[in-house]
């Protein structure tokens, strides 16, 4: 299958999708942070969602 080339009437009607998520109201930062490896197996074995777990139980210690 031969393609047609592009013509100026094409390229106008383009559109350009940015897509990907909204921007977060609390947007998070990555940071590296070395712990136990009992402590993380500890978390892992919570299941799906565990880092989430995690972040939130470290929000509630001020």
């Amino acid at each position: 299958m031969e393609l047609p080339e592009l013509t100026e009437e094409m390229i106008g009607r383009g559109t350009v999708n940015k897509g990907g998520r909204p921007p977060s109201a609390n947007p998070r930062k990555q940071l590296t942070l070395r712990l136990p490896v009992d402590v993380i197996d500890r978390w892992k074995a919570t299941g799906p969602g565990w880092q989430t777990r995690m972040a939130d139980r470290l929000s509630r210690v001020r």
